[in-house]
């Protein structure tokens, strides 16, 4: 298990064990269908990449449940979709 999950801080980080698992979930999805990370890191572990990429405050959920990317304007017409749902 990896250190960073055994800590309360990042659970209550993203606001409850519920809402870290929707969103680790939700962002693997991406990495696994060829998004690239958002930290630099030498680490090849998808896991590490995305508990880095919240640590890191560059993914959150926003008050419906939908994966956002830090400083990222939904509304523009080039910006990627982001959750699962919205394909």
């Amino acid at each position: 298990m990896l250190d960073e999950l055994k800590e309360e801080a990042i659970v209550n980080k993203v606001g409850g064990r519920f809402k870290l698992s929707t969103l680790m979930q939700k962002r693997l999805v991406q990495l696994n269908a060829g998004s690239r990370p958002l930290v630099e890191t030498v680490s090849t572990n998808q896991m590490e990449i995305v508990l880095q990429e919240i640590l890191e405050d560059k993914i959150y959920l926003d008050a419906v449940d939908i994966m956002r990317v830090t400083g990222s304007n939904s509304d523009e017409q080039d910006a990627p979709k982001l959750d699962i749902g919205e394909v």
